[in-house]
């Protein structure tokens, strides 16, 4: 198939650059007032003061501008944690319990306007955030420089959705745990991700998910400057849903370039008939002449391709 001129998601890279903002000095130390609980007016000093104040209730916490060296454990509730100025917020080299910025198993969370960056742990799984259970809403958001962006348990009733966020130097396949990848979602029951961006890989894929639905549209994958990264989408246990509108770019630098999206390539989970891949664009980076699959498929699936536009070198159905 003949290649066509990239058609770059405009919305995803306004994202981008709106949340790439000056950041505070790093504090490692309490802040008076920087956390606030909207709903009753109560201020604390430290994250974890004011999510143990929430409960196991409803509540937004309102944290004020600035770079912290902090993190916290949600046990309970439903938590909105939102930046008083979306991108002004940053939680950088500190993870709890060894695992994430901000560790989740209450009932549900969401997360506004906050950076994530410098997360790394000795086992490699060092992420902003960490859902070990519950709903994730995830809006105006960026991770960075950290060995993963969003890292999951199982919870095959959860939901996790995220729009107008950026992934960016994220993964890692040099630790014993196995590969960090910039999204590495579970065996949850729905991951909706739109309008985003994922850029700069360091190892691993970008999205890996073992979600029995996926919704994947409007979204970047630019692998130019990417490093020894693999796949731009992982789904590794069979699903369902659509990939639509998304705008793929596959880098020099792979440790595998033999498919853009893998489907079923691991254990399989759940039925992929009628997973829909629609209207997206994919190519090489300028210079790299390769063979590659767009979707490389394990499942023997009835798939739904239409309206792709991709460029010479790509084949785009490949059964394995």
């Amino acid at each position: 198939m003949t290649s066509t001129a990239p058609r770059a998601p405009t919305r995803a890279l306004i994202t981008a650059a709106a949340l790439a903002l000056p950041l505070a000095a790093a504090s490692a130390q309490p802040v008076p007032d920087a956390f606030t609980i909207v709903e009753s007016g109560q201020r604390f000093s430290t994250l974890q003061q004011a999510v143990d104040a929430v409960g196991n209730t409803r509540a937004t916490i309102r944290i004020q501008p600035g770079t912290y060296r902090q993190c916290a454990v949600q046990t309970d509730g439903v938590i909105v944690y939102e930046a008083a100025e979306p991108g002004s917020v940053t939680f950088m080299a500190r993870a709890c319990e060894g695992k994430a910025a901000l560790v989740l198993r209450g009932i549900g969370a969401e997360v506004r306007g906050i950076t994530f960056s410098n997360i790394k742990v000795p086992d490699g799984n060092g992420a902003g955030i960490r859902l070990e259970k519950g709903a994730l809403n995830v809006a105006q958001a960026r991770f960075q420089d950290s060995q993963q962006g969003i890292l999951t348990a199982d919870d095959p009733a959860g939901r996790i959705f995220i729009t107008r966020s950026t992934f960016t130097g994220l993964g890692t396949c040099e630790n014993s745990a196995g590969c960090a990848h910039s999204i590495y979602i579970g065996n949850y029951g729905s991951l909706t991700v739109r309008e985003s961006r994922f850029e700069r890989g360091t190892g691993g894929h970008y999205v890996k998910a073992r979600s029995r639905e996926v919704i994947l549209e409007n979204n970047s994958f630019d692998d130019a400057n990417g490093k020894a990264t693999n796949y731009m989408i992982d789904l590794p246990a069979g699903s369902v849903g659509r990939i639509a509108d998304n705008w793929f770019v596959q880098g020099r630098d792979k440790e595998n370039y033999s498919a853009f999206i893998a489907l079923g390539a691991e254990d399989l989970l759940h039925p992929s008939d009628g997973l829909q891949v629609v209207d997206n664009e994919a190519r090489f980076v300028p210079g790299v002449t390769r063979s590659s699959a767009f979707l490389a498929d394990w499942t023997a699936s009835q798939i739904v391709m239409q309206g792709n536009r991709i460029a010479g070198g790509i084949k785009q159905y490949e059964q394995r």
